[in-house]
């Protein structure tokens, strides 16, 4: 079983014949479920009205997260998308000194909100939810344990066309894919907004369906009985 297109063919690259599925991986159900948009900017202290973008997990070079803030200063030069909030949730797993630099600068600065810290089980359902959307900025990627989560809580996604990220986020229907450059992410984040999440929701939530435990098992029995 793999857990991304593109590990199901590097694996048929090294072990021709052998059977595989690719299955993604179920759904996270350990986090609690979906709170509503107010009853978490109320927990986080965050504007109701504000747009918010949220880049949530572990902080480490490959996640791009300096891409990530370099769309926003890219934002805030056009009036449409002044207004736009980056929530980063999660612990620096690099030396934070690497970022200071681009966190202190004073044209992003006021619209970025820090949970810099360890988050526990049960407070993450607060930064999914309290998020418009979630922006996975990596550099190179197999899969992401975030994507399941914002499945979960049922998060439109605007990922980078790196590894398997694409194929878990279908393009204009439970996100959308930008090239791993501060350019290309912020263009998306702008459509994003543009577009509105009404226009992903349906599509989200019926292709949330593939994300079930079922699914899993079946796949397994399905080799085991190969």
């Amino acid at each position: 079983i793999t857990m991304s297109e593109k590990v199901l063919a590097d694996l048929h690259h090294f072990a021709k014949g052998k059977p595989a599925r690719f299955v993604p991986h179920p759904l996270y159900d350990n986090f609690g479920e979906k709170i509503s948009k107010k009853e978490a900017r109320e927990k986080l202290d965050i504007n109701p009205d504000d747009k918010v973008i949220l880049f949530f997990g572990f902080i480490r070079k490959y996640k791009g997260l300096d891409i990530l803030l370099n769309a926003l200063k890219g934002l805030k030069q056009n009036p449409s998308t002044q207004d736009i909030k980056l929530l980063i949730a999660g612990e620096f797993y690099e030396d934070e000194k690497n970022y200071q630099e681009l966190l202190n600068d004073p044209e992003i600065k006021p619209s970025l909100i820090l949970h810099t810290s360890f988050i526990s089980d049960s407070e993450v359902k607060y930064y999914l939810c309290a998020a418009d959307c979630v922006v996975q900025p990596y550099r190179s990627a197999t899969q992401s344990g975030v994507t399941p989560l914002a499945y979960h809580f049922e998060k439109p996604m605007i990922v980078t066309n790196v590894g398997g990220l694409p194929s878990l986020v279908p393009d204009r229907k439970v996100g959308l894919i930008a090239e791993p450059d501060a350019h290309s992410i912020a263009e998306k984040i702008s459509l994003y907004f543009e577009l509105g999440e009404t226009f992903f929701l349906p599509k989200l939530r019926e292709e949330k369906k593939k994300y079930s435990w079922k699914s899993m098992t079946e796949a397994i029995l399905k080799l085991a009985y190969f």
